[in-house]
């Protein structure tokens, strides 16, 4: 059953704490719990929002007049198959990480590089979540799905039908299919995926391609994202961000800027950092935003962070600064990667 909430700040609810009120926040303590909350609202034609972990969200300083539903579901399963292989069963509001933790302490292989991204595990096909050579799409078996125009739960959508690219689905930016659980296909063999990204290989001291145990790779993975700014400290402002707010470009070879970091894309096409453009258009870590209140990340160039008493409209403001800089050195425009609700740059 839906359980309401006293509080209706929504700023806590966020990595970057930021957002104003809701009418009304419930949580949902189960897949059954948050299809009952969503009916609920349909039926009365509230104006619904959905959070999870809050990690991939700009929320407007106005807020969300209506309800929210608050993601709180637990579980996970593991099924054994043939060849060493498991399925593994999350329930949509288990803490991400927290699910990595697990995969890897039970002898589990494939999640690692996937290690210290917050935010909650129903997310994680809607956004295809990726780092460090490894996007969710290589492993997700298929989905369970609210429905909310049929009215129905859709069990095991494969996820061939989901649409899913860089950093995006066919879920995203959609209210109208709600993630309810996952499955995942892993290994049983304690060992990493093939260890595809170069910085992590040099961290690790292996060639590119090479498998390693598990554990030392999400050790070695979350060691790189705490030196970035990207493993969630509340005592550390500068970890108060949406993680990487702009997607790599992705552009035909002969468009990507001289000099640049480039990774094969798909025929004729690279992907270029991000960060490679928004550091060689000007801006440096710890560039600040309006009266220092937001700024770039004193680790990282590619997350924008709240200092501790900034609003949404300044975190834009820099957002839309720091687009409009690299549009006008290189040409591109960067794509924002978080959803933003009630607000846009």
């Amino acid at each position: 059953m839906p359980v309401p909430e006293v509080a209706t700040r929504l700023a806590p609810l966020t990595t970057l704490r930021l957002g104003g009120p809701a009418r009304t926040v419930v949580a949902a303590p189960s897949a059954e719990a948050v299809v009952e909350a969503v009916r609920a609202a349909d039926t009365s034609r509230e104006p619904l929002l959905l959070l999870g972990g809050g990690s991939n969200v700009v929320i407007a300083d106005e807020g969300w007049k209506g309800t929210v539903v608050r993601i709180a579901s637990t579980g996970r399963a593991v099924e054994h198959g043939e060849n060493g292989s498991v399925v593994l069963t999350v329930e949509a509001g288990e803490d991400w990480d927290g699910v990595v933790a697990a995969s890897v302490a039970d002898g589990l292989g494939g999640l690692e590089c996937l290690s210290g991204i917050p935010g909650r595990t129903g997310a994680t096909p809607v956004q295809n979540v990726g780092a460090y050579g490894v996007e969710i799409a290589e492993l997700l078996l298929d989905v369970d799905l609210y429905d909310r125009g049929a009215g129905v739960v859709r069990e095991r959508v494969p996820a061939d039908e989901l649409g899913l690219g860089y950093r995006t689905s066919a879920l995203k930016g959609r209210d109208d299919a709600i993630v309810l659980r996952v499955r995942l296909a892993l290994s049983t063999d304690a060992t990493s995926a093939p260890i595809r990204y170069p910085e992590l290989a040099r961290a690790l001291e292996v060639e590119p391609g090479s498998r390693v145990p598990a554990a030392a790779a999400r050790e070695a993975v979350l060691e790189l994202r705490r030196g970035k700014g990207m493993v969630l400290d509340a005592a550390d402002h500068d970890t108060w961000s949406a993680g990487s707010f702009f997607t790599n470009p992705v552009l035909p070879e002969a468009e990507a800027p001289e000099g640049a970091p480039r990774w094969p894309a798909g025929p004729g096409l690279v992907k270029v950092p991000a960060a490679w453009l928004i550091e060689h258009s000007g801006f440096r870590r710890g560039h600040p935003g309006p009266g220092g209140r937001v700024a770039l990340s004193d680790k990282h160039v590619l997350a924008l962070t709240n200092r501790g008493d900034g609003t949404t409209a300044d975190l834009l403001a820099l957002a839309s600064d720091v687009r409009r800089g690299v549009q006008e050195r290189f040409g591109i425009e960067l794509v924002p990667e978080p959803v933003l609700v009630g607000c846009r740059i």
